[in-house]
This record gives C-alpha cells, sequence and structure tokens, in this order.
C-alpha cells in the first residue's frame, strides 16, 4: 500500500521441542526460513488428514476455547447480560460489502456487556453471508473505541472474571479475523485499549489523520486481552509491539503508517467522507465473484496460521472448489490479456 513500510515478522525459537508451538502458529515465512530439520519433520508428519487447527480455522462457529479449556460460554454470556448500553450495527450492502458500527457514543463507543455479546452475533452472522466479499469496521460519532466500558470492568473484578471475559473476546475476534471477507478497521477519532485490539483483528488498518491509536493496558496494570498483543506483533514485528505496548505509546497517523500499523491514511477527517473513502480503498480488492474472493481470503488465512503442508492441502481444496466453476469458465471464453 502507498507509504506502507510494511508487516514485519515474528521471530521463533529454534529448538525442537517447540516444534509443535511453531506448528500451531506456522506459516510465517520467518518461521520456516528458521526452523531446524526435527522441527520441520515434526510439522509434516502431522495427520495428513484435516487437523484440529485446520478445522478451527476453516468451519464457521467453531471458537478457540471450549469446557475443556475451563470456558463456559453461557455462563459467560448471562453476567455480560447484566451491563446493558450501547449497540453492534450491521449493514450489509448490495455490492458484498459490510459495515459493522459499533455505536455507544456517550462512552466513546466503549464495549458494554450487551454490546460484547451482540458483536458476536454479527460476527455468527457474517460467517453466514455467502454473498459478502468486504467488512469495513468501525466507531459512531467519528471515534473508533476506548475499550471496555469501565462499569463491567470494575464488577467483573476476579481472576476468574477476567480470564473467561478474555476467551470470550478472544472467540469472538479470532472468528472475526478469519471470516472469509477482505476487514478493513476505520480508525477515526481514538482508538484505546481494547479497542486498539479490535483493529488488530482486521486485515487492514485505514486512519484519518487526526486520529490516535494507544494500547493503554500497561496504565490500567494489565496485559492485552483480546489477543491484541499477538495480532500486533504479526502486525509490526515483536520489537516493535514491545515498544508500543511498553511505553503505551500514542501512535498518530504519521507514526502509525511509519510502523507498518495502518496501510493508509485517509484525505478526510469528515465521518461521511472518510467512510466513503474506506469503501472506494475496499472496493479495488473485491472486484470479482464473491467465491473467489473469498477463497483468496481464506488461502491467505491458512498460510498465516497453518504449518507449510496443511496451507497447501487447504490452497488444494479450495481450487477445487473454483476450477472450471462459473467463473473461471467465463474468464477463459473472455480470453482476457493481462500483459497489457
Amino acid at each position: 500500500m502507498p507509504g506502507s513500510s510494511g508487516p514485519q515478522r515474528r521471530g521463533t525459537r529454534g529448538t525442537a521441542a517447540h516444534s509443535t508451538a511453531l506448528c500451531w502458529a506456522g506459516g510465517r515465512s520467518a518461521q520456516r526460513r528458521r526452523r531446524t530439520s526435527p522441527e520441520m519433520a515434526a510439522c509434516l508428519l502431522k495427520t495428513s488428514s484435516m487437523s484440529i487447527r485446520t478445522k478451527l480455522l476453516h468451519q464457521t462457529g467453531l471458537s478457540l476455547y471450549n469446557t475443556s479449556h475451563g470456558f463456559h460460554e453461557e455462563e459467560v454470556k448471562k453476567k455480560l447480560q447484566q451491563f446493558p448500553g450501547g449497540s453492534i450495527d450491521l449493514q450489509k450492502d448490495d455490492n458484498g460489502i459490510g459495515i459493522l458500527t459499533l455505536n455507544n457514543p456517550s462512552k466513546r463507543n466503549a464495549f458494554s456487556g450487551v454490546m460484547m455479546l451482540q458483536l458476536l452475533e454479527k460476527v455468527t452472522e457474517l460467517e453466514n453471508w455467502t454473498e459478502g466479499k468486504g467488512l469495513i469496521v468501525r466507531g459512531a460519532k467519528n471515534t473508533f473505541s476506548s475499550g471496555s466500558d469501565l462499569n463491567a470492568v470494575k464488577a467483573l473484578g476476579t481472576p476468574e472474571d477476567g480470564v473467561a471475559l478474555c476467551m470470550f473476546m478472544q472467540n469472538t475476534l479470532t472468528r472475526l479475523m478469519r471470516l472469509p471477507l477482505i476487514s478493513v478497521a476505520l480508525v477515526q477519532g481514538w482508538a484505546l485499549g481494547g479497542g486498539a485490539e479490535f483493529i488488530t483483528a482486521c486485515d487492514f488498518r485505514l486512519m484519518t489523520r487526526e486520529s490516535v491509536i494507544r494500547f493503554v493496558h500497561k496504565e490500567m496494570g494489565i496485559i492485552p486481552s483480546w489477543g491484541g498483543a499477538t495480532r500486533l506483533a504479526e502486525i509490526i514485528g515483536s520489537k516493535q509491539a514491545l515498544k508500543v505496548l511498553s511505553g503505551a505509546l500514542k501512535l498518530d497517523s504519521k507514526l502509525a503508517l511509519n510502523l507498518g500499523m495502518v496501510d493508509e491514511v485517509l484525505q478526510s477527517s469528515d465521518e461521511t467522507e472518510s467512510l466513503k473513502e474506506a469503501q472506494e480503498w475496499l472496493n479495488q480488492f473485491i472486484q470479482g465473484p464473491p467465491e473467489v474472493i473469498r477463497a483468496l481470503k481464506k488461502t491467505v488465512s491458512s498460510g498465516k496460521e497453518l504449518c507449510f503442508q496443511e496451507a497447501l492441502q487447504t490452497e488444494r481444496d479450495l481450487v477445487g472448489t473454483l476450477w472450471g466453476g462459473p467463473a473461471n469458465l467465463e474468464a477463459i471464453a473472455r480470453k482476457g490479456k493481462f500483459c497489457k
């Protein structure tokens, strides 16, 4: 993207004892280069049939955590229901772009418990939107989100509550990240704490000139708990992520662009105009049939999250859904010339 420094990659530890962890997080080119032969062998000797992590990646509705991890989703939902306020709004347009709006402007779009529940509902709806190709996530009234509503944070004050909420939001945002839609976070105003974590779950990030991203978790005596630290290290590299997190740095649009945190700084700061800009920016990447765009997103997600062999197998399976299909046959009939 113009002006982007490009994402950096995380390093990995080089002992065979960590091969399983590498397989789970695998797919990153730097990791593949640094793996020893025993590590690569361990990765390749995983079952050739669809593995658990492959199922997690490609079957809709599956979550990272369940009762075997001590996670009881229905109990968490009952607790979150006690904290009303705001809403998560979803608009699905005929052009295949969805617009997900965090709507709690009186609290800078902070997430109430009910909003967390509604976010899961909207992600589930998007998982089943077969005509969809792209998604824009934004906040109402020209600000993105200030994270969690402090009323809920104070009430859910035990370590057990914190871990349960962590697993709930990691589940939800991982499912959002894995949607077969090309997703863009539109950062207007502030993206603080959990709001900063949220934008890392999108494929791309656009920012208005006066906006600020800040991971304030250290100042609150905690660390990111919605998966934000892990995804941030993937986006900008572990060294820069450590600086951003430990310094609780304010990332203005210039610094965020230089770090590779955002892909482009928009011309307009007006709420309506910046949304139009974001739609135009996204539109260049979603031209084509939904089944092709969705398969491309799934292929890239596989390359990022799976071991090399499993990612290739996923690519093979996706090719089988498209080769000789309507879009493929139509393109061949057009006899398109691409070297113009």
